[in-house]
């Protein structure tokens, strides 16, 4: 099936008399006949559900829908696309170890490695995203575990190289994790550039109605753990917590990571996606085909409507020719990349903070992808945790506007726009 196919058909497929859509399993528990029987789904050797915090039929078949479209061998769904963020990197490093990142990664993902997981022991060292061969190489050390970036960096529009990264990584025997938030797996497939693991904020494009917060996290299942066995004990020996299973062995490369972080991770942090919340995510997913093309199509009007105002200081579209990540964007995201646009008003934050007021249509919102336009000050809301110096270093500017382009009519769009231009 096409990719446009998979948004309606993958991952769920009824039985003769059974529900068109898979329908809510809202049940924290499930019923066996024996106690031989739920042994076996505690031992991994069958397949089943026991409980919802580790796993559940409408959680799961969401899921395999997200894996077909990434191209993926397994995934699971988590409470948050931070909560996926955090699993996909502690699924792999723990204290003592090291992880490699972008510096223009998400705010909130910033604090949680800059912060949080260091205080969990593990270290990080922030790279550019452009920096040379010789600065990425220097960033890995023995005891290096993964690399992590953004396909488009959240709001600096960054353009991550991701062929480049992957081979990199692959060098050194480390896995590279991407989130594809802001480009779905419509506009681009990691995995087909070398990245390994793939994770999303499914409250954003995915869900695209502001109707559900979650996460989710896929394995392209084609890292080979146990040939770096050394570096991944986690995967590559036995687990005591867990039966002495030892996941590479068992599950092979295409299920060993999912479910280490389901029957490890999910099992003690629980942090699972609502059955509700997976239901309504997977009628987002049923139109994420048709509304990203929107979302493309709005952006670039607007971006180009931006470029040409003598009021604008500055556009940030990786779609606008002469974008210093334009050519890059072509070749892994030939059809286009997202909505967001990030942009400066003459007169700097004050200005910025004045045609915000003013906007009508678009509304001034934490949230950002979604159907609706909302407009975002970055250095004031999500990234007040960050210093100057950090911002700068994330490709955030102090006076940055970022516009997350909805899928009303575009012309409207541009008129609350202009109007709101003129109020400053």
């Amino acid at each position: 099936m096409r990719t446009e196919t998979k948004c309606i058909e993958a991952g769920y497929t009824p039985k003769n008399g059974e529900s068109r859509l898979h329908p809510i399993v809202q049940s924290t528990t499930f019923k066996y006949d024996t106690s031989a029987d739920m042994g076996k789904l505690f031992d991994l050797e069958a397949s089943g559900y026991f409980y919802t915090r580790l796993q559940n039929p409408t959680n799961d078949a969401t899921a395999a829908k997200i894996a077909a479209l990434e191209g993926g061998t397994a995934a699971m769904l988590t409470s948050s696309g931070q909560a996926a963020t955090f699993f996909s990197v502690f699924n792999l490093a723990g204290a003592g170890d090291h992880v490699i990142a972008s510096s223009t990664i998400y705010g909130g993902s910033f604090n949680l490695f800059n912060v949080t997981m260091r205080r969990m022991g593990i270290d990080f060292t922030f790279v550019d995203p452009d920096c040379s061969d010789e600065e990425l190489e220097a960033a890995f050390k023995p005891n290096t575990k993964a690399v992590f970036g953004e396909t488009i960096a959240n709001p600096a529009l960054i353009v991550f190289d991701i062929e480049r990264f992957a081979k990199a990584a692959h060098a050194h025997g480390v896995p590279l994790i991407i989130d594809n938030t802001f480009a779905t797996p419509i506009n681009c497939r990691p995995f087909e550039w070398g990245a390994d693991i793939v994770t999303h904020s499914t409250t954003k494009y995915m869900d695209g109605h502001d109707a559900a917060v979650g996460g989710a996290i896929v394995d392209s299942g084609n890292f080979d753990w146990m040939a770096h066995a050394d570096k991944f004990p986690g995967l590559c020996t036995p687990d005591d917590s867990y039966h002495g299973i030892t996941y590479a062995e068992r599950f092979g490369k295409e299920g060993a990571f999912i479910t280490k972080a389901t029957a490890q991770l999910m099992r003690d942090l629980g942090s699972i996606q609502a059955p509700m919340n997976s239901f309504l995510l997977n009628l987002g997913l049923e139109s994420l085909a048709v509304r990203m093309q929107r979302h493309c199509e709005n952006a670039q009007a607007v971006a180009e409507f931006l470029q040409a105002d003598e009021r604008v200081s500055y556009v940030t579209y990786p779609g606008l020719k002469g974008d210093k990540y334009y050519e890059r964007a072509k070749k892994y995201m030939p059809n286009g990349t997202c909505g967001v646009i990030s942009f400066g008003v003459k007169g700097g934050r004050a200005a910025a903070e004045e045609f915000m007021k003013n906007l009508k249509l678009a509304i001034i919102a934490t949230h950002v992808a979604d159907a609706h336009t909302c407009v975002l000050h970055p250095a004031s809301s999500t990234h007040r945790q960050m210093t100057d110096e950090e911002l700068i270093a994330g490709g955030v500017r102090p006076d940055m506007i970022r516009l997350s382009v909805g899928i009303e009519n575009k012309d409207d769009i541009i008129e609350d726009i202009k109007q709101a231009l003129e109020s400053i």
